[in-house]
């Protein structure tokens, strides 16, 4: 269990619950600070040609949805999307990716190679089971658990270690 404490009628989490994984050095990395006091709470290697997702479960019809990017010459790029049905928000916009079924009900969009501008955006993630991750490979962190409901920026940038070595 998490226990919250509070400073100045904010709930605030203690630091130690904050995700940092093992970084290569010279590698791009997918960074998630919050934006309201610039802290970072995920940290995860992404070098070119990897791949990662953020997850979430709709937040009305609670089955699990999927963005999927992909580090191409060291720019975010959306390269496909998981919709497992039509629910509210959930839609293929003709022209971006190609939609085929999952077999299961649901749909992916695949080929949307879409770069994202300045290699970052904000997210709001929700709480509870809404549940919002990052995941690279096996790696899953919860983005929900550490900054519900605040403005996170979601970032692929180069290793600050990289230059260290110069």
């Amino acid at each position: 269990m998490i226990r919250r404490l509070w400073k100045g009628g904010v709930p605030v989490l203690p630091l130690s619950f904050l995700v940092f994984l093992p970084v290569s050095a010279g590698a791009d990395v997918l960074a998630a600070t919050t934006l309201e006091d610039d802290i970072e709470i995920a940290r995860l290697d992404v070098p070119e040609g990897t791949g990662w997702c953020v997850l979430w479960n709709h937040s009305v019809k609670g089955f699990p949805v999927s963005d999927c990017y992909e580090n191409q010459a060291g720019h975010m790029v959306l390269v496909h999307s998981h919709l497992p049905d039509f629910a509210a928000g959930l839609d293929h916009i003709p022209g971006r990716g190609r939609q085929v079924s999952d077999g299961e009900g649901g749909y992916f969009i695949l080929d949307i190679n879409e770069p994202v501008p300045g290699d970052a955006y904000v997210l709001r993630p929700g709480a509870g089971p809404v549940n919002h991750r990052l995941q690279v490979g096996d790696q899953i962190v919860s983005l929900s658990a550490v900054a519900p409901h605040q403005r996170v920026r979601i970032a692929l940038k180069r290793n600050e270690d990289d230059d260290d070595d110069h």
